[in-house]
C-alpha cells in the first residue's frame, strides 16, 4: 500500500487523483471537498477528481472497466501517482483495480487511518491506531500481493511458499493484533482507575464532541486557557485531553475533556479501537455538541456525530449544542439571538452561537454550564434540554 510509504516523509509532496462515486445517498460530496482535505492532512496533492454515478458497486472494479480505463487516463495526465476513492474498497476491487490502471490504489479507510497514525501522540492513541491498521491490513492479506499467491510445485500437488507466506503474515498479523489488544486492555483498565478517581472526587464531567474541524480544541482552550494543538486542518487533535474548568457562578470546577473529531463514514475499526478513548464521552454528565456554524453541510455533520454517539453508547447523555465560528458568519447569516433552542431527533435542545476564536459568546456557555452544574448538584433537572438562566437574552 503506497499510502503508508508516501505519506511517511513529509517534504515529498504526493500528488494524487481523487475518486467518488454516486450511488444516490444524501451525503455524497460532488466536489470531494472533504476528501480532497483528508488527502492535504495525510501529506498528499490532489491534481484531479472524478466522479460517476452508479446504481450499485461494480464487483469486480467498483466503478466498472469503462471507468477504469478513464481513470487510467486521467491519471497519466495530471501525473497522479495514486488513486483515492471516497469509498471503501473490498480487497479484491483494490487489488483489480491495481492491475487495471496500474498505479496503487487506497481508500477513505485507509486514508483516514494513515491520519491518525500521523497525528497520535499518547501511548494510548498509538496502540489504537495500530490495532485498526492491523485489522485493516488483515483483511487485504489474502492475494493482496502478487508474490503472496498460490504457486504450483511439487508432484501434482498445489501450494508451495506464497501460500505458506500468507499463512505466515496471516499469523503474524493475528500475533500482533492479540498483542496489541492486551495492551490496550491495560491502558483502559488504568483510565478507569483514574475516572474512578474523579468520581469520588464528585467531579462533574463534561466532554467536547462534534465533527473534525468544528472548532473544538479552540474552544477547550479558550475556556480552560490550555494549550492543546489545535488548527484549522482535520483531526488535529487525536488524543483526549482533560483539564479542570472553574465557573464562577456556580463557585466550583468541572472536569473538561477535549475528545477526537468524528466524520463520515469513520471506520468502525477505528470506532471499536478508540473506545477507550470515546469512554470519555460515554462517561460525561454532560456533552458539548460542537458545531461547525460556518459550514453550510453543518445538519449532515451533526446526524454523522449523533450516529456515532449512538453506536458507542452516549446518545441519552444529556447535550448543548455549541454553535462555534460566529465569527465566520457572514452578516446576513448571523442570528439575531445568541441562545435559542434547536430540534435534533425529536428533542429540543439548548443552542449557544459562539466564537471560540474571538471569545463572543463564551460569557453565555460558563453561565449556561454554572446552570446545569448547579441543578445537576441539587438533583432537580431531569435528563434533557438544559434550563438556561433567566437573565439570558
Amino acid at each position: 500500500m503506497a499510502l503508508s510509504s508516501a505519506s511517511a516523509s513529509s517534504s515529498a509532496i504526493t500528488p494524487v487523483l481523487l475518486v467518488g462515486v454516486d450511488f444516490g445517498l444524501p451525503h455524497f460530496d460532488a466536489e470531494l471537498e472533504e476528501l480532497g482535505l483528508l488527502a492535504q492532512t495525510a501529506g498528499m496533492q490532489p491534481v484531479a477528481r472524478i466522479t460517476c454515478k452508479r446504481k450499485a458497486p461494480d464487483a469486480a472494479l467498483f466503478i466498472g472497466s469503462g471507468k477504469a480505463d478513464e481513470l487510467r487516463t486521467l491519471a497519466q495526465m495530471h501525473g497522479a501517482v495514486e488513486v483515492l476513492f471516497d469509498q471503501s474498497l473490498s480487497p479484491a476491487q483494490q487489488r483489480n483495480l491495481e492491475r487495471h490502471i496500474e498505479l496503487p490504489v487506497n481508500d477513505r479507510t485507509l486514508l483516514i487511518l494513515e491520519i491518525f497514525a500521523q497525528r497520535a501522540r499518547s501511548h494510548e492513541g498509538k496502540l489504537q491506531v495500530e490495532l485498526a491498521k492491523l485489522q485493516y491490513v488483515s483483511t487485504r492479506l489474502v492475494r493482496r500481493w502478487s508474490h503472496l499467491e498460490r504457486q504450483t510445485g511439487g508432484i501434482g500437488a498445489r501450494g508451495g511458499p506464497g501460500e505458506k507466506q500468507i499463512e505466515l503474515d496471516r499469523r503474524m498479523i493475528g500475533d500482533a493484533i492479540k498483542r496489541t489488544r492486551e495492551r490496550l486492555v491495560k491502558v483502559k483498565r488504568q483510565r478507569s482507575t483514574q475516572r474512578r478517581q474523579r468520581e469520588r472526587r464528585d467531579t462533574f464531567n463534561i466532554s467536547l464532541v462534534g465533527y473534525t474541524n468544528a472548532g473544538k480544541s479552540t474552544l477547550f482552550n479558550a475556556l480552560v486557557k490550555a494549550r492543546a494543538y489545535a488548527a484549522d486542518q482535520l483531526f488535529a487533535t487525536l488524543d483526549t485531553t482533560t483539564r479542570q474548568l472553574y465557573l464562577a457562578d456556580a463557585a466550583r470546577s468541572v472536569s473538561l475533556s477535549d475528545t477526537v473529531g468524528f466524520i463520515r463514514d469513520l471506520p468502525h475499526g477505528l470506532v471499536d479501537a478508540f473506545q477507550a478513548t470515546l469512554q470519555e464521552a460515554v462517561d460525561a454528565d454532560l456533552l458539548l455538541h460542537v458545531v461547525d456554524a460556518s459550514n453550510p453541510d453543518f445538519p449532515e455533520q451533526m446526524a454523522q456525530v449523533e450516529r456515532v454517539l449512538q453506536e458507542i453508547g452516549a446518545s441519552d447523555i444529556p447535550q448543548i449544542l455549541v454553535f462555534n465560528k460566529l465569527d465566520a458568519l457572514p452578516e446576513e447569516r448571523r442570528p439575531s439571538v445568541l441562545v435559542d433552542q434547536y430540534e435534533v431527533g425529536g428533542q429540543l435542545l439548548s443552542r449557544l452561537f459562539v466564537s471560540a476564536r474571538s471569545g463572543e459568546g463564551l460569557d453565555h456557555l460558563r453561565r449556561a454550564l454554572s446552570a446545569r452544574l448547579l441543578a445537576a448538584h441539587e438533583d432537580m433537572t431531569p435528563a434533557g434540554a438544559l434550563e438556561l438562566p433567566d437573565a439570558l437574552p
